[in-house]
């Protein structure tokens, strides 16, 4: 047993603000948001009914999730967040029209965002997560609403979220494989990174959630054409550097990597030893179900004390702010939703970085609020240009996405009519001060006891994986669909495992961690990782173009 002391952990400054690299995909999000929003914005500004613009927004941001994802899951993942939009969006009118009393409409809107945040952390939707959720929703509870209006705007949201599926389906038709291609290619250049510097412990870390998002990508579903069996293939590659970094040949993977650029030919490794066309192992795997919601949110849920603090700090906020006589409670709440991350220190972080950004955003604000009162049209112009910036920047820094996305929400509250800009900024100002202050508050004193025992069940199943995997290893003449199988679950639990530690590394009040057995399950696991992939002998290297046919260019280092 792991000794019960309790320690608090400092909370960091360095580094808070430090911009990162972009990511690879930013375009995609930004690009996309921006398409969906035109078609309804473009309509309503010549209707000259900018007043209903919210409502198309909640559609149209939909555009911004599963940019990651296989077409197939894409498809149903943007379904979910339309679906999911429109009851949030369903759920705030009805409540805004039965009720002005804003001490249940805070309420509402704080259990809004604890259902939202839990909802997106346990399906995994990825960025920008609950938080456009959560903005819309609460913004939609304290606008003025009959019940009779209600059907009419929730089928303004549906028809812009149509939109929104539409945008983020189109690529289908240029690059059917291009979310697949890229995940690859990720982890073809952190296995590389990894054989360059072997020594270095969070590139392996690195490398190995490439590897395992590689698989999570190609094992979603959708039909298994021969170029995704060519990038289940190269993902194979990547494992063999990870298990064997010393002989891993880096240029080769970059080489790889570059040329799953584009809509080229894949580059198509030899087929791996005792198997035919297919790796049996991805077969074998895709037959076992993934667990259930309920089994991601029920009890004893990692997820659950996120959601407790989400809860505590957005009713907090949003009452202070009432009780401080600001006209918009639901600016602080939103703010205290923005924060909770995977644990204390994360959520301060993002608390650093919002209210900077937010300061700095209101700056952005008033100097180019004098163009937005020219007119509609100046309005609907500054908020797509916000829209665009936001996902452009917010990759970087939480705080640098900020200083498009506070103008943006300011903007939003004057479709029906402009408004005194120092009014708005001083709301603002005194909302995100609340917010964050009460949010972080929130974080600490809603305390995650859980997570040390989250590590011991991360534990568990990684000496599960390994002895299966070392049983496997031990017979005679194991299968290749065994091998495979096997190998992927001690990949996913050790990547698990290192996810559950960084979490309880932030968290306080945490007893002592047992950071030696952790080190020894990641030693362990990694070296009969390393087995299983060296008894899988592996062949030459081809290509295989997107549709099937193989192609002339043995490197497959074009496109």
């Amino acid at each position: 047993m792991s000794p019960r002391t309790v320690s608090v952990r400092r909370l960091p400054l360095a580094g808070v603000l430090r911009p990162n690299k972009p990511s690879d995909i930013w375009f995609k999000p930004a690009s996309s948001v921006v398409a969906s929003a035109a078609i309804p914005n473009l309509t309503l500004l010549a209707l000259g009914r900018l007043d209903l613009m919210m409502y198309t927004m909640a559609g149209s941001f939909c555009a911004l999730y599963g940019h990651n994802l296989p077409y197939a899951a894409r498809a149903r993942a943007l379904a979910g967040v339309v679906l999911g939009m429109f009851a949030s969006i369903a759920v705030a009118l009805v409540t805004a029209s039965l009720t002005s009393s804003a001490v249940i409409l805070v309420m509402v809107g704080a259990l809004l965002a604890a259902a939202q945040k839990t909802l997106c952390d346990a399906t995994r939707i990825g960025p920008p997560g609950h938080l456009i959720f959560t903005f819309i929703s609460s913004a939609s509870l304290f606008a003025p609403q009959t019940i009779g209006q209600v059907p009419g705007h929730l089928a303004l949201t549906l028809g812009a979220g149509a939109v929104a599926w539409l945008v983020g389906m189109a690529p289908v038709l240029v690059r059917p494989h291009g979310p697949e291609r890229r995940a690859t290619a990720r982890a073809l250049n952190a296995a590389a990174a990894y054989a360059e510097r072997p020594e270095h412990a969070p590139a392996r870390g690195a490398a190995a959630a490439a590897v395992h998002a590689a698989w999570q990508s190609l094992l979603a579903t959708g039909a298994r054409t021969a170029a995704r069996r060519a990038l289940e293939r190269l993902v194979v590659r990547a494992e063999v550097a990870l298990a064997a970094p010393g002989d891993a040949d880096a240029a080769q993977l970059r080489a790889w990597a570059a040329g799953l650029r584009g809509a080229g030919a894949v580059p198509r490794p030899g087929r791996i030893a005792g198997t035919d066309e297919e790796l049996l192992g991805v077969e074998a795997e895709l037959a076992v179900g993934t667990p259930s919601l309920w089994r991601r949110i029920g009890p004893g849920s990692p997820l659950l004390p996120v959601a407790l603090r989400t809860a505590v700090g957005c009713a907090l906020a949003g009452y202070a702010s009432l009780a401080l006589g600001v006209g918009r409670p639901y600016w602080a709440l939103v703010t205290a939703a923005s924060l909770y991350q995977a644990n204390v220190t994360l959520t301060w972080n993002r608390g650093v970085q919002r209210v900077v950004g937010n300061l700095a955003g209101v700056l952005v604000f008033a100097a180019v609020v004098p163009f937005a009162h020219l007119g509609p049209a100046a309005l609907v112009a500054c908020c797509m240009i916000f829209s665009f910036g936001a996902e452009a920047l917010i990759t970087r820094n939480y705080w640098l996405g900020s200083l498009c996305v506070t103008p943006m929400a300011l903007l939003v509250t004057e479709f029906a009519r402009f408004q005194e800009p120092g009014e708005l900024i001083a709301d603002r100002i005194v909302d995100t001060l609340v917010g964050a202050l009460l949010g972080v508050v929130a974080a600490v004193a809603v305390t995650n006891r859980r997570a040390g025992d989250h590590i011991e069940q991360a534990l568990a199943r990684v000496d599960t994986a390994r002895e299966s995997a070392d049983r496997t290893l031990a017979s005679a003449a194991p299968g290749p669909a065994a091998l495979e199988t096997a190998r992927r679950s001690l990949a996913g639990a050790l990547v698990e495992l290192r996810a559950a530690a960084d979490t309880a590394a932030g968290e306080w009040w945490q007893r002592a961690l047992p950071e030696d057995r952790v080190v020894a399950a990641e030693r362990a696991g990694h070296r009969t990782l390393a087995a299983t992939v060296r008894r899988q002998p592996l062949g030459p290297v081809t290509a295989v173009d997107d549709t099937g046919d193989k192609a002339g260019d043995p490197s497959g280092a074009r496109g």
